[in-house]
């Protein structure tokens, strides 16, 4: 077995810590923010150097198998040679310019090809602006106010879904309805509730709210949800951010026969160059063009070069399935190194995008130790966000992080 230093330190990342809160508020802020009262380990580093494939090295010069892929828009790896190409070639003719090029047009055309509800494309470059634009066009279609969206259900930073209520007003969420997720009853009762004024029914393929298991619907929530949009007339926005070319490059919710109205795309569309994007219906076209939504930088050549090389890279190279394949092994190795340790765990989520909870633990005392232990050695997983698995992650990669995790495991079993 490898020795593993155990000892490594964060001087150079520490120093960067003290100089970011010197000058932003908080320092870092949001999901990528590292620190004890996001629940994060002293051993989790904030700040990196670069990235290889599945690897990263922080400012440190510490390397790591990075099992949370920049929290989803790696898919094809870091630096990918193929995607990183497309890249250069497009920023060498420019990427802002006054007006899109021809690449905005194409990926459209791709992205219209791909996604099997898709009869046209519009883009923007965060997952919010894409859930945000999404229930934009929803209300301009129907006229109505009302958005139907899961109880605790992620969909944005914007001051209708974001999880903080600092600077939200109560008028901010009005109009939204919560249903359970995964609960046809509750999610009738909610339209009901507001009957005649549902603009949109706002949904995530699978259940991914923090520190919870996560988990599909049952085939009879996802076509009661269609059935229920097309009664009442409402838009079904299917909030892909997070599954974008991770479950079914076609839709995550193919797997049920069901197609929304409109999806909101992102992180893995251009495998880290900043791009979202919403598709939607024919019925839905006028609506989308009549609303205004921009930004000075959502029609930039460099990222529609990216995302184009990075559908073909995945389709050429069969990377869902290997993806998928990795995900499997890494999860089968987890469950039988927990169970040799005598430590209880459960894992759910898609295979790609695993979360793993340790059995009888509200407080998270043995996630966090366990993130500790494992960042110590060389592997970067999260005590209560999903991970995510990408097609760069080779059986080699995923061989080292179980031999390392077996030692995280044993260190964490020792403890206890």
């Amino acid at each position: 077995m490898t020795t593993i230093d155990t000892g490594r330190t964060l001087v150079a990342d520490g120093a960067l810590r003290a100089r970011a809160e010197a000058v932003v508020p908080g320092g870092v802020y949001g999901h990528l923010r590292v620190t004890a009262d996001r629940g994060m380990p002293p051993s989790y580093p904030q700040f990196f150097a670069r990235g290889s494939g599945a690897r990263l090295w922080d400012v440190d010069g510490n390397e790591y198998v990075d099992l949370m892929c920049a929290f989803g828009p790696m898919v094809a790896g870091y630096a990918n040679p193929v995607v990183d190409a497309a890249a250069r070639a497009q920023l060498a003719l420019g990427d802002a310019l006054t007006g899109p090029g021809e690449k905005y047009v194409e990926y459209a055309e791709r992205l219209v090809g791909t996604v099997a509800h898709a009869d046209w494309a519009m883009f923007a470059k965060n997952g919010t602006d894409a859930t945000s634009m999404s229930v934009v066009i929803a209300r301009a279609a129907t006229g109505r106010t009302k958005l139907l969206k899961a109880e605790k259900a992620y969909h944005g930073a914007n001051p209708w879904f974001t999880p903080s209520t600092a600077g939200v007003v109560g008028s901010d969420r009005a109009d939204i309805v919560e249903f359970d997720y995964d609960d046809l009853a509750s999610l009738e009762r909610a339209a009901a509730s507001v009957e005649g004024d549902v603009a949109a029914i706002v949904v995530t393929p699978f259940r991914h709210d923090g520190f919870v298991d996560q988990h599909f619907p049952s085939a009879e929530f996802a076509r009661g949800v269609r059935a229920l949009a097309d009664r009442t007339g409402a838009a079904l926005i299917l909030d892909e951010v997070r599954t974008t070319f991770r479950v079914d490059l076609a839709g995550a919710w193919e797997r049920f026969g069901v197609r929304p109205d409109l999806t909101a795309m992102s992180k893995a569309l251009a495998n880290g160059h900043a791009l979202s994007a919403v598709v939607g219906v024919d019925s839905l076209r006028e609506a989308a063009a009549s609303i205004f939504v921009t930004g000075s930088f959502w029609m930039a050549g460099v990222p529609f070069a990216a995302a184009i090389a990075t559908l073909d890279w995945m389709v050429q190279t069969d990377g869902l399935t290997r993806m998928l394949d990795a995900g499997q092994v890494l999860r089968d190795g987890l469950q039988a190194q927990a169970s040799a340790h005598g430590l209880g765990v459960v894992q759910t989520g898609p295979t790609s995008m695993p979360f793993l909870r340790f059995e009888d633990e509200p407080r998270l005392e043995t996630a966090i130790a366990f993130t500790d232990a494992a960042a110590r050695r060389g592997v970067l997983v999260h005590p209560w966000h999903n991970m995510f698995v990408s097609a760069a992650h080779t059986p080699e990669d995923i061989a080292t992080v179980l031999e390392r995790t077996d030692e995280a495991f044993a260190e964490v079993a020792r403890s206890r």
